[in-house]
């Protein structure tokens, strides 16, 4: 298409699909203020199943945007989620991504 855009500057080639996932990205931008949350924590604020939760860290784990802790507190077990630096800088191209594509508001 004459005078359009190349697709870096429009941001669409920079969309992460594996952040772009509803529960992902809520996750990504709980963490990206939080630093670390409890799985218990993210599960209740994100309104989502164990099952579905474990799922979606897990897809986070493998692109290395997140390091999963499990420990105990007391004789309780205990998983937290951590953003990585990693994690934290394609967060943060995502966000630029979207911006581009959403373009100036006003």
């Amino acid at each position: 298409m004459p005078g359009a855009a190349p697709s870096s500057a429009f941001g669409i080639g920079q969309i992460d699909d594996v952040i772009h996932g509803r529960l992902r990205l809520g996750v990504m931008a709980y963490l990206a203020n939080a630093e670390v949350a409890d799985f218990n924590e993210l599960k209740a604020l994100l309104e989502v199943t164990q099952g579905n939760l474990s799922v979606q860290l897990r897809k986070l784990e493998d692109a290395g945007y997140v390091a999963i802790e499990k420990g105990y507190l007391g004789r309780k077990p205990r998983t937290r989620v951590r953003i990585t630096p990693a994690g934290r800088k394609a967060f943060a191209v995502y966000l630029d991504a979207l911006g581009k594509l959403i373009g100036p508001q006003g």
